[in-house]
């Protein structure tokens, strides 16, 4: 269970360095460019603990779709990107296969 934990906190921070990229403007602003550093630091980190004992296929395509995911809902959310019907059902899609992939792990 503490892989699948790490699998997560890095997917999690993989969302955090895609916004932070975004706020550093080409990384031309200071504080968004560190705090992507860091947060990609961190996924990486957290990936490959979680790498220890789950699959490599199921982790990386579990960690990308935490991100893919949750940088699209925060790009509808803070950032006014659309909502579209096949937008979202897309999105759920990708739910559905990641939660296929950590039940057959």
């Amino acid at each position: 269970m503490t892989s699948w934990f790490f699998l997560l906190l890095a997917g999690f921070f993989e969302i955090v360095w895609a916004v932070e990229l975004k706020l550093s403007q080409g990384f031309t602003r200071p504080v968004p460019t560190i705090a992507t550093i860091a947060a990609i630091s961190l996924s990486m980190g957290c990936m490959a603990l979680a790498l220890k004992t789950i699959p490599m296929g199921t982790a990386y395509a579990v960690w990308t779709g935490i991100g893919a995911v949750g940088t699209v809902v925060v790009g509808m959310t803070l950032f006014g990107e659309p909502r579209e019907a096949l937008r979202l059902v897309c999105i759920g899609l990708i739910v559905i296969g990641i939660a296929g992939l950590k039940l057959t792990s």
